[in-house]
Protein backbone atom coordinates (compact mmCIF):
# COMPACT_ATOMS: atom_id res chain seq x y z
CA UNK A 1 0.00 0.00 0.00
CA UNK A 2 3.06 2.25 0.65
CA UNK A 3 4.20 1.66 -2.84
CA UNK A 4 1.09 2.46 -4.11
CA UNK A 5 0.30 5.63 -2.54
CA UNK A 6 3.35 7.30 -3.70
CA UNK A 7 3.11 6.15 -6.96
CA UNK A 8 1.63 8.38 -10.37
CA UNK A 9 -2.27 9.20 -9.53
CA UNK A 10 -4.82 7.24 -11.80
CA UNK A 11 -8.04 8.84 -12.00
CA UNK A 12 -11.27 7.68 -13.16
CA UNK A 13 -14.76 9.20 -13.55
CA UNK A 14 -17.81 7.41 -14.51
CA UNK A 15 -19.86 9.35 -17.00
CA UNK A 16 -24.02 8.88 -18.54
CA UNK A 17 -22.44 7.81 -21.97
CA UNK A 18 -18.64 6.44 -21.33
CA UNK A 19 -15.45 6.15 -18.95
CA UNK A 20 -12.71 8.58 -18.23
CA UNK A 21 -9.37 7.42 -17.36
CA UNK A 22 -6.24 9.47 -16.93
CA UNK A 23 -2.61 8.79 -15.29
CA UNK A 24 0.21 10.66 -14.49
CA UNK A 25 3.53 8.98 -15.55
CA UNK A 26 6.46 9.56 -13.30
CA UNK A 27 9.28 7.86 -15.57
CA UNK A 28 9.85 11.19 -17.47
CA UNK A 29 13.55 12.32 -18.64
CA UNK A 30 15.58 14.39 -20.85
CA UNK A 31 17.23 11.14 -22.37
CA UNK A 32 14.32 9.22 -22.40
CA UNK A 33 14.00 8.24 -25.91
CA UNK A 34 10.45 9.79 -26.97
CA UNK A 35 10.92 8.88 -31.09
CA UNK A 36 8.71 6.74 -31.75
CA UNK A 37 5.73 9.46 -30.71
CA UNK A 38 6.79 11.74 -33.62
CA UNK A 39 5.78 8.34 -36.13
CA UNK A 40 2.19 8.54 -34.03
CA UNK A 41 3.47 5.88 -31.58
CA UNK A 42 2.58 5.76 -27.62
CA UNK A 43 5.73 7.57 -27.74
CA UNK A 44 7.86 5.15 -25.09
CA UNK A 45 4.36 5.62 -22.78
CA UNK A 46 2.17 2.82 -22.30
CA UNK A 47 3.55 3.09 -18.46
CA UNK A 48 -0.17 3.17 -16.55
CA UNK A 49 -3.14 2.73 -18.71
CA UNK A 50 -3.27 -0.60 -20.38
CA UNK A 51 -6.24 -2.17 -22.89
CA UNK A 52 -7.35 -5.62 -20.64
CA UNK A 53 -9.89 -6.89 -23.57
CA UNK A 54 -11.54 -4.88 -26.49
CA UNK A 55 -14.49 -3.29 -23.42
CA UNK A 56 -11.84 -3.08 -20.43
CA UNK A 57 -9.02 -0.61 -19.80
CA UNK A 58 -7.28 -0.63 -16.67
CA UNK A 59 -5.25 1.89 -14.95
CA UNK A 60 -2.19 0.58 -12.56
CA UNK A 61 -0.51 2.61 -9.43
CA UNK A 62 2.11 0.34 -7.73
CA UNK A 63 5.11 -1.57 -8.96
CA UNK A 64 4.69 -1.42 -12.17
CA UNK A 65 6.60 -4.77 -12.91
CA UNK A 66 4.02 -6.38 -10.65
CA UNK A 67 1.54 -4.95 -12.87
CA UNK A 68 2.35 -6.51 -15.87
CA UNK A 69 2.38 -9.50 -14.53
CA UNK A 70 -1.32 -8.87 -13.70
CA UNK A 71 -2.36 -7.36 -16.53
CA UNK A 72 -0.72 -10.68 -18.64
CA UNK A 73 -2.84 -12.44 -16.54
CA UNK A 74 -6.28 -10.28 -16.72
CA UNK A 75 -5.81 -10.69 -21.05
CA UNK A 76 -5.43 -14.63 -20.44
CA UNK A 77 -8.57 -14.19 -18.27
CA UNK A 78 -10.64 -12.52 -21.19
CA UNK A 79 -9.45 -14.38 -23.79
CA UNK A 80 -10.40 -17.39 -21.96
CA UNK A 81 -14.39 -15.85 -21.29
CA UNK A 82 -14.34 -15.55 -24.60
CA UNK A 83 -13.42 -18.47 -25.90
CA UNK A 84 -16.01 -20.23 -23.90
CA UNK A 85 -19.25 -18.15 -24.08
CA UNK A 86 -18.32 -16.62 -27.50
CA UNK A 87 -19.21 -12.91 -25.60
CA UNK A 88 -16.31 -10.32 -23.82
CA UNK A 89 -15.95 -10.69 -20.03
CA UNK A 90 -18.54 -9.02 -17.91
CA UNK A 91 -16.48 -6.65 -16.10
CA UNK A 92 -17.15 -7.57 -12.81
CA UNK A 93 -15.96 -10.75 -13.23
CA UNK A 94 -12.75 -9.50 -14.88
CA UNK A 95 -12.04 -7.47 -11.67
CA UNK A 96 -12.87 -10.57 -9.66
CA UNK A 97 -10.73 -12.84 -11.57
CA UNK A 98 -7.82 -10.34 -11.21
CA UNK A 99 -9.03 -10.14 -7.30
CA UNK A 100 -8.94 -14.13 -6.62
CA UNK A 101 -5.33 -14.04 -7.86
CA UNK A 102 -4.50 -10.89 -5.67
CA UNK A 103 -5.96 -12.80 -2.16
CA UNK A 104 -4.26 -16.25 -3.15
CA UNK A 105 -0.98 -13.94 -2.49
CA UNK A 106 -2.14 -12.55 0.53
CA UNK A 107 -3.12 -16.06 1.93
CA UNK A 108 0.30 -18.41 1.37
CA UNK A 109 3.30 -17.69 2.99
CA UNK A 110 6.36 -17.32 0.99
CA UNK A 111 4.77 -15.10 -1.60
CA UNK A 112 4.40 -11.42 -1.03
CA UNK A 113 1.19 -9.54 -2.43
CA UNK A 114 1.32 -7.65 -5.71
CA UNK A 115 1.91 -4.03 -4.91
CA UNK A 116 -0.78 -3.03 -7.30
CA UNK A 117 -4.03 -1.44 -7.19
CA UNK A 118 -5.86 -1.16 -10.12
CA UNK A 119 -8.67 0.66 -12.00
CA UNK A 120 -11.19 -1.40 -14.38
CA UNK A 121 -12.84 0.98 -16.79
CA UNK A 122 -15.63 -1.37 -18.73
CA UNK A 123 -18.98 -1.74 -20.50
CA UNK A 124 -20.80 -4.74 -20.31
CA UNK A 125 -24.47 -5.01 -22.10
CA UNK A 126 -25.67 -5.83 -18.43
CA UNK A 127 -24.83 -3.18 -16.25
CA UNK A 128 -23.45 -0.75 -19.39
CA UNK A 129 -20.52 1.36 -18.07
CA UNK A 130 -18.41 0.37 -14.58
CA UNK A 131 -15.81 1.89 -13.04
CA UNK A 132 -14.01 -0.58 -10.42
CA UNK A 133 -10.99 -0.45 -7.99
CA UNK A 134 -8.98 -3.12 -6.53
CA UNK A 135 -6.23 -3.02 -4.20
CA UNK A 136 -3.40 -5.52 -3.03
CA UNK A 137 -5.46 -7.36 -0.39
CA UNK A 138 -7.72 -8.56 -3.27
CA UNK A 139 -10.67 -6.38 -2.30
CA UNK A 140 -12.48 -4.22 -5.22
CA UNK A 141 -15.34 -1.44 -5.20
CA UNK A 142 -17.41 0.25 -7.63
CA UNK A 143 -16.92 3.48 -7.93
CA UNK A 144 -18.72 6.79 -9.83
CA UNK A 145 -15.15 8.46 -9.98
CA UNK A 146 -12.51 7.75 -7.50
CA UNK A 147 -8.48 8.15 -7.57
CA UNK A 148 -5.62 5.85 -6.66
CA UNK A 149 -1.73 6.50 -5.98
CA UNK A 150 -0.28 9.89 -4.63
CA UNK A 151 -2.45 12.65 -3.84
CA UNK A 152 -5.78 10.26 -3.76
CA UNK A 153 -7.35 12.43 -0.81
CA UNK A 154 -7.23 15.73 -2.51
CA UNK A 155 -8.04 14.29 -5.72
CA UNK A 156 -10.89 12.69 -3.42
CA UNK A 157 -12.61 15.98 -2.17
CA UNK A 158 -12.36 17.64 -5.41
CA UNK A 159 -14.36 14.82 -7.08
CA UNK A 160 -16.59 14.66 -4.48
CA UNK A 161 -17.23 18.34 -5.24
CA UNK A 162 -17.76 18.80 -8.56
CA UNK A 163 -19.37 15.27 -9.71
CA UNK A 164 -22.66 15.04 -10.90
CA UNK A 165 -24.78 11.98 -11.87
CA UNK A 166 -25.81 12.88 -15.06
CA UNK A 167 -22.28 13.84 -16.39
CA UNK A 168 -21.24 13.18 -20.01
CA UNK A 169 -17.92 12.49 -21.58
CA UNK A 170 -17.59 15.54 -22.48
CA UNK A 171 -17.49 17.12 -19.09
CA UNK A 172 -15.88 14.30 -17.89
CA UNK A 173 -13.06 14.88 -19.63
CA UNK A 174 -12.58 18.25 -17.92
CA UNK A 175 -13.55 17.58 -14.97
CA UNK A 176 -10.43 14.74 -14.73
CA UNK A 177 -8.07 17.40 -16.52
CA UNK A 178 -8.97 20.20 -13.91
CA UNK A 179 -8.88 17.62 -11.09
CA UNK A 180 -5.18 15.95 -12.39
CA UNK A 181 -3.67 19.56 -13.04
CA UNK A 182 -4.34 20.14 -9.17
CA UNK A 183 -3.11 16.89 -7.67
CA UNK A 184 -0.18 16.15 -9.64
CA UNK A 185 3.63 16.99 -8.58
CA UNK A 186 4.10 19.23 -11.96
CA UNK A 187 3.07 22.51 -12.24
CA UNK A 188 1.95 22.05 -16.10
CA UNK A 189 -0.01 19.28 -17.89
CA UNK A 190 1.91 18.09 -21.03
CA UNK A 191 1.88 14.84 -22.82
CA UNK A 192 5.33 13.42 -21.66
CA UNK A 193 3.41 13.51 -18.09
CA UNK A 194 -0.11 12.40 -18.56
CA UNK A 195 -1.62 8.93 -20.19
CA UNK A 196 -5.15 9.15 -20.87
CA UNK A 197 -8.02 7.18 -22.21
CA UNK A 198 -11.58 7.23 -22.76
CA UNK A 199 -14.08 4.32 -23.40
CA UNK A 200 -17.27 4.90 -25.22
CA UNK A 201 -19.70 3.12 -27.01
CA UNK A 202 -19.92 3.03 -30.99
CA UNK A 203 -23.54 4.66 -32.12
CA UNK A 204 -23.43 2.74 -35.32
CA UNK A 205 -22.44 -0.75 -34.07
CA UNK A 206 -22.86 -1.05 -30.57
CA UNK A 207 -20.12 -2.12 -29.44
CA UNK A 208 -17.73 -0.88 -26.73
CA UNK A 209 -14.71 1.77 -28.10
CA UNK A 210 -11.85 1.73 -25.78
CA UNK A 211 -9.12 4.65 -26.82
CA UNK A 212 -5.57 5.75 -25.46
CA UNK A 213 -4.76 8.60 -26.75
CA UNK A 214 -1.64 9.50 -28.45
CA UNK A 215 0.86 12.19 -27.17
CA UNK A 216 -0.13 14.57 -29.87
CA UNK A 217 -4.24 13.94 -29.19
CA UNK A 218 -3.33 14.41 -25.80
CA UNK A 219 -1.64 17.86 -26.42
CA UNK A 220 -4.33 18.74 -28.40
CA UNK A 221 -7.10 17.89 -25.71
CA UNK A 222 -4.83 20.51 -23.38
CA UNK A 223 -5.18 22.93 -25.83
CA UNK A 224 -9.04 22.90 -26.04
CA UNK A 225 -9.64 22.42 -22.14
CA UNK A 226 -7.36 25.68 -21.61
CA UNK A 227 -4.56 23.49 -19.52
CA UNK A 228 -1.98 23.29 -22.12
CA UNK A 229 1.72 24.68 -20.81
CA UNK A 230 2.04 28.55 -21.83
CA UNK A 231 5.28 29.22 -23.55
CA UNK A 232 7.16 32.07 -21.19
CA UNK A 233 7.90 34.08 -24.99
CA UNK A 234 4.89 34.21 -26.37
CA UNK A 235 3.96 35.25 -22.62
CA UNK A 236 5.95 38.22 -22.32
CA UNK A 237 5.09 39.36 -26.05
CA UNK A 238 1.12 39.71 -25.14
CA UNK A 239 2.68 41.32 -22.40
Amino acid sequence: MEAISHAGTVLGVLAKDGVVLAAEKKVTGKLLDLSSAKDGGYGGSGEKIYLLNSNVIGGVAGLTADANSLVNYARTAAQRHLIMYNEDIPVELLAQRLCDMKQGYTQFGGLRPFGVSLLYAGYDPHYHFQLYHSDPSGNYSGWKATCIGANNGTAQSLLKQEYKDDIVVKDAIGLVLRTMSKTMDSTTLTSEKLEFAVLTVDPVTKQPKAKIYRPAEIDALLVSEGLAKKDEDTEMKAA
